[in-house]
């Protein structure tokens, strides 16, 4: 972290420019002193979700498509996480198939891999992603499959064999080679999920110290990319991963990118790492579809503003990757899918993660922001063409007015009547509403 003095002139704007009458400004911005840089915003499709979108229209697909990865009208997500099958052949919806389903004879026999260029559906939105200029794919395997375990299942846990750990690892290389095949260059590639937690579905177990051991078997293999470790159950959880490999100095020269889920605990915190941090995966749990932008439930799109909040401001995460973009019934994805109707609708939530999506761009970094106020919760952010975007969420019940913007800026609102609503900023001054999310947006191009 780069740490600078105070008052700055920012993009046009005195960020210390005080209010009238002498009170402290609502934000204060301060880019001399910088934080973590971004890498960028994401979402998975794992678990054949694509399929359902593969029941609506080709013009549904591509307004579905535009929502996640349009950089103008979208969420311009930058992050696409894909899953890894482990399922036997011929396995139903909801079970992802492996490339190698069949044992080949054994960990040291020729591996019989197979690809049938669809990858659970999962290669076609692949490549519509990198269209629209996506270049981060981070491939994560929930588990070996069965046969490479102690207990002869992809699912229900289990641990790898020792014996299989190399051919493990060559397997999980052997996915992202089918992928440059497809025209995708895979940079994230992460061999466990969750795995301090026993699922039902594919899941697979790792001590830290086994995670950390593993790293070193597959960092040599799997050159050229990012080694991911280890997408824990909670972020406090995450910890014990990040402490077992930093203390080893060998697995810590293979892993590029620590990650934590918020399931079992949400972020409180950094990571103990220098490396870069991700919050790879959550979304809320909930008992019913649910598109509200604010009401109470904890899975509406406040409850997501907050999270992604908490994770760049307090976890100093460098990307925020939710879990599905869009799946069916009571789902908490961003959307859902009603396939057997052929119509998909937009929560909320969706519109949350727009908000940094769209406007924080990979390369960004963090500046520190502050706010006078305690019912805001100020983010700020510098990117590369030179804008600066400065995230506010007002918890409270009552507007507040910020004065002091200067310069060529756009507020973007998004509440429960408004999706990225724009307005030009005029007079130095922009209102806060309660209740909402404020991005704005000053200098740049757009």
């Amino acid at each position: 972290m780069l740490r600078g003095v105070v008052a700055v002139t920012l993009l046009g704007f005195t960020a210390v420019n005080p209010a009238p009458h002498g009170d402290p400004p609502a934000v204060t911005v301060r880019e001399h002193i910088r934080h973590q840089n971004i890498d960028g915003f994401g979402l998975s499709q794992a678990f054949r979700r694509n399929e359902l979108l593969e029941a609506l229209s080709p013009e549904q697909r591509r307004e579905i498509l535009d929502l996640w990865f349009d950089p103008r009208e979208g969420a311009g997500l930058s992050i696409l996480r894909l899953g890894i099958g482990s399922s036997p052949a011929g396995s139903p919806y909801d079970h992802m198939v492996s490339h190698q389903p069949e044992d080949p004879g054994g960990p040291d026999a020729r591996p019989r891999y197979v690809w049938d260029g669809d990858d659970n559906s999962q290669v076609w939105v692949a490549k519509e992603a990198r269209r629209y200029g996506v270049e981060r794919f981070y491939a994560n395997a929930w588990s070996a499959p069965g046969y490479m375990k102690d207990n002869g299942d992809d699912k229900n846990g289990g641990t790898l064999k020792p014996e299989w750990a190399e051919a493990y690892a060559r397997y999980l290389v052997a996915y992202t080679d089918f992928y440059k095949k497809e025209g995708i260059r895979i940079t994230d590639l992460a061999f466990t999920n969750e795995p301090d937690y026993t699922a039902p579905y594919a899941s697979m177990r790792f001590t830290p110290e086994q995670a950390a051991a593993f790293v070193k078997v597959l960092g040599p293999i799997a050159k050229g990319m990012n080694v991911v470790c280890c997408d824990s159950f909670g972020w406090d959880e995450a910890r014990a991963y990040t402490r077992a490999v930093e203390a080893d100095p060998e697995a810590r020269r293979w892993v590029k990118v620590h990650t934590g889920h918020t399931y079992a605990s949400p972020v409180d915190g950094p990571l103990p790492t220098r490396r870069q941090v991700w919050m790879s995966e959550w979304n809320p749990n909930g008992t019913t579809w649910n598109e509200n932008w604010d009401d109470g439930s904890g899975y509406d799109g406040m409850t997501i503003a907050l999270a992604v909040h908490d994770a760049l401001t307090l976890g100093r995460a460098n990307a925020y990757v939710y879990w599905f973009g869009a799946s069916r019934g009571a789902t908490r994805a961003l959307m859902q899918i009603d396939d057997a109707a052929g119509t998909y609708r937009v929560a909320k939530r969706f519109w949350a993660l727009a908000a940094y999506g769209r406007f924080i761009r990979p390369g960004a970094v963090r500046l520190d922001a502050t706010t006078a106020n305690p019912a805001l919760k100020a983010s700020a952010f510098r990117n590369r063409d030179g804008s600066t975007v400065i995230e506010v969420i007002n918890t409270g019940a009552e507007p507040v007015t910020w004065h002091g913007v200067r310069g060529r800026a756009t507020a973007y609102l998004t509440d429960s009547t408004h999706d990225l609503a724009p307005s030009k900023i005029t007079g130095g001054s922009v209102t806060l509403p309660p209740r909402a999310l404020t991005t704005i947006v000053v200098g740049g191009h757009r």
